[in-house]
């Protein structure tokens, strides 16, 4: 996999690109920022994405940590939208059953 990404760097650029883009927005995004502030911020990311794909060149796995950390992110939201659903689904439930006593 790691000579594939060598390969074709495009896509290995697109990807680490993705990744840091959904890490950015689920993980330190506080609120909107004005138009202009964004796009700073995704130019400077894109910069910084050459880096890692630099590194991702030289033979570090980084596609792969950082897929791994957005799996982990998915199901934490996963788990967090399943909870939430829960707690509803046991309040209407326990609502029905203080009706029918």
């Amino acid at each position: 996999m790691q000579t594939w990404f060598h390969d074709h760097p495009i896509v290995s650029y697109l990807l680490i690109l993705a990744f840091t883009i959904y890490i950015f927005n689920a993980v330190f995004r506080m609120g909107k920022l004005p138009i202009l502030k964004e796009i700073i911020v995704h130019i400077i990311m894109a910069i910084g994405c050459l880096v890692l794909l630099l590194l991702q060149l030289d033979k570090l796995p980084i596609i792969q940590c950082m897929s791994v950390a957005v799996v982990m992110m998915l199901m934490l939201r996963g788990r967090q939208m399943y909870d939430k659903w829960r707690a509803k689904r046991g309040g209407a439930e326990a609502a029905v059953k203080r009706t029918e006593s």
